[in-house]
Order: C-alpha cells, then sequence, then structure tokens
C-alpha cells in the first residue's frame, strides 16, 4: 500500500468519512483499508489526525439481534453492581471508586 493522502481539516473531498460519519449514516467501514487522513495542526503539539474511510465501499452497519441485547444488558448489569456488597446501585460505578458510594464513603457518624 502507498503512501496515504493527506488533507487538511475540513478540506477532504465528497466521497470520504470518519468512523462516526459513517456510524452517523448507518453505515461502517466494513472491513476496508484507511483512504486517507485529515490533519488539523496545533500550535504546542503534532497534528490531530482523523482516519477516513471511502463511503461507496461502506457496508449498512449489523442489526442488533437478541443475543447482543441480551449481552449487553448483562454487561450493563455488571457495571451497576456493587463488587462488595453485590446490590445494583442504580447507576454505573466509577471505576475510581471500585465500589458503590455507600460503601466507599460509610457512615461513621452515626453510633449504635
Amino acid at each position: 500500500m502507498g503512501a496515504l493522502p493527506v488533507f487538511r481539516w475540513r478540506l477532504a473531498p465528497d466521497g470520504y468519512a470518519t468512523r462516526r460519519q459513517l456510524r452517523a449514516a448507518g453505515l461502517r467501514p466494513g472491513g476496508q483499508d484507511v483512504a486517507a487522513q485529515l490533519e488539523r495542526p496545533r500550535r504546542r503539539r503534532g497534528p490531530l489526525v482523523a482516519y477516513l474511510y471511502r463511503i461507496d465501499c461502506a457496508l449498512p452497519v449489523r442489526p442488533m439481534t437478541p443475543g447482543r441485547w441480551a449481552a449487553l444488558a448483562k454487561a450493563n448489569q455488571a457495571r451497576r453492581t456493587c463488587p462488595k456488597c453485590r446490590r445494583d446501585a442504580g447507576y454505573v460505578i466509577p471505576v475510581s471508586l471500585g465500589m458503590c458510594t455507600p460503601c466507599a464513603y460509610p457512615d461513621t457518624s452515626v453510633a449504635a
């Protein structure tokens, strides 16, 4: 494969899109290689780079199957379950805490 064409930010020709743009249009790259790249200059660091794919080679997004929905629900449930008390916190447990808020900050001011 030769060198990729490089375009300046917002100056890419029609027919190219980023992954996010493809997804917004209901498409996916579908195994194709990167066709070009965008570069956005920055003052103190290297340029920001965005990879572009050809829209005419993109394929439709695969539909969600019942098995995929079930796997997604199970993964989200695991993100809400506290590993310490094993209860559903009702929210995604922050990685910084590693447990639900009541387990991370127990109320020690109440004397039993």
